[in-house]
């Protein structure tokens, strides 16, 4: 739902399967995506939605700060208006993570969002429940190409099965757990010596 009067928004950018994304560095999705905040907000609007106050209260920030980072998701497509209730004598506006194709993971997005998502999962790890489970890896592996399109392919199934099973924050029931995944192919250190060699603009 949107308002009547409201100019024309930016085009939407779905992300189902979760924040896997990487668009130009002018691209107004990347810029919203590549802070660790709005990152988070984004998970808590996935699955019902929230309005500024109550990301402030959820996130522990001032309703000023959840308001601009919020105007900056609604500007870059990222999430939409669902609701608009009276409260305390006001209109409360709520929104949504708009749900849909995963944005491209290109490279010349990934440094941004890498930082982005490392800051979050420094966070996370600081509020690991203690004595409970978990699954951690890294790898910077050689594989066969069929294996990589095999993980890539059932990677993004399990998030997207993670997100289609979100529930609303603070649901009775429901746990909390944090997720980080950014998985790529990436050059052999030969080779990114060479390309750089080879293009001038390079640092």
């Amino acid at each position: 739902m949107r308002d009547l009067c409201e100019p024309p928004r930016a085009p939407r950018y779905g992300t189902r399967g979760g924040l896997l994304a990487a668009v130009t560095t002018t691209d107004p999705a990347l810029r919203a995506l590549a802070h660790p905040v709005r990152l988070r907000m984004l998970s808590l609007m996935w699955a019902a939605p929230l309005s500024a106050a109550e990301l402030s209260r959820e996130l522990g920030i001032s309703h000023a700060l959840a308001s601009q980072h919020l105007r900056r998701l609604d500007a870059a497509g990222l999430v939409e208006l669902t609701e608009v209730r009276s409260h305390r004598g006001g209109r409360e506006r709520r929104y949504r993570t708009v749900h849909g194709t995963p944005l491209s993971d290109r490279q010349d997005g990934a440094p941004l969002l890498a930082e982005a998502l490392a800051h979050n999962l420094r966070d996370r790890a600081a509020r690991r429940a203690p004595g409970q489970d978990g699954v951690t890896s890294d790898a910077e592996l050689w594989v066969a190409p069929e294996a990589w399109d095999t993980f890539r392919t059932r990677m993004a199934e399990l998030l997207a099965d993670l997100h289609e099973a979100a529930r609303a924050p603070h649901t009775p029931g429901s746990v909390l757990l944090g997720a980080t995944v950014m998985a790529f192919l990436v050059q052999a250190d030969e080779e990114a010596g060479e390309q750089a060699e080879e293009d001038p603009a390079a640092p």
